[in-house]
């Protein structure tokens, strides 16, 4: 078994109360670690720190909008009052607002992808990620350590039908993870990425049988992965077992890549 080194480290996980998020704050939990649950919902707080301290950690749930400056520098002074350190920041939080850049039929243009939507997406799963790892880092460099990891997507390497803001925000963060791991590797800080393919989260969970058949036969592997998949590939990069691993950026997709 792999000595993780996590045991009692400080965790933020943002977007933590479902989905992938979730998954990786209960595998950080398993480990030891103090979790810092982020989320801008809260309605399941309680539930969620008693399933994370039941796994073994402890926990701490915030109520953070990842895209408001003000409300991430707040959290995190509130979280080293708290703990008095940060060792390692997992920027999960994202949403979707789908639509086509341009929607033409019959000679005309009869809709196209909103101001709204696309600044949403951006304000959240691009900035949020630079707004939350600006405000933590700074207390990285100041302990001579860190790990940063972000939640790109495979979209995010070869773009997808329907998603230009949700791609130039996964996109975006391959290229801040390569960025930071150039300018942060001297304070001992490590920057990587995730880039997720197909996962069963509450999201996949609401779309028809045929779209998920479809996109099971476009993984090689001939399924759909799992939140822990995600987790564990997080907790790796997090772990004593990755630190000499800096500006990558690992594909969990069961070679969807590949097949593409």
């Amino acid at each position: 078994m792999i000595e993780t080194g996590l045991k009692d480290k400080v965790v933020i996980v943002t977007g933590a109360s479902a989905g992938i998020g979730r998954g990786t704050a209960l595998r950080f939990a398993e480990e030891g670690a103090r979790v810092a649950a982020w989320d801008v919902a809260d309605g399941a707080a309680d539930e969620l720190v008693a399933e994370l301290e039941a796994a073994g950690g402890q926990a701490f749930f915030q109520k953070v909008d990842v895209s408001d400056a003000a409300e991430v520098e707040a959290a995190v002074a509130a979280l080293l009052e708290r703990w008095g350190r940060i060792d390692v920041l997992v920027n999960n939080a994202g949403i979707v607002r789908d639509a086509q850049l341009i929607k033409y039929k019959k000679g005309e243009v009869v809709s196209t992808m909103s101001d709204e939507a696309f600044d949403a997406v951006i304000g959240v799963n691009l900035k949020g990620v630079f707004t939350c790892t600006r405000t933590v880092v700074p207390h990285m460099i100041a302990a001579g350590r860190g790990v940063v990891l972000s939640a790109s997507s495979v979209v995010g390497l070869y773009g997808n039908f329907g998603q230009t803001n949700y791609v130039a925000t996964k996109a975006g963060v391959i290229g801040m993870t390569r960025t930071w791991a150039r300018e942060l590797g001297r304070y001992g800080i490590r920057v990587n990425a995730v880039a997720p393919g197909f996962i069963k989260t509450e999201i996949l969970a609401a779309m028809p049988d045929k779209v998920l058949d479809s996109m099971v036969a476009h993984t090689p592997m001939g399924r759909m992965g799992d939140v822990r998949d995600i987790a564990d590939a997080y907790l790796w990069l997090a772990s004593d077992a990755a630190t000499y691993v800096t500006g990558t950026v690992i594909s969990v997709d069961g070679g969807l890549v590949v097949g593409t």
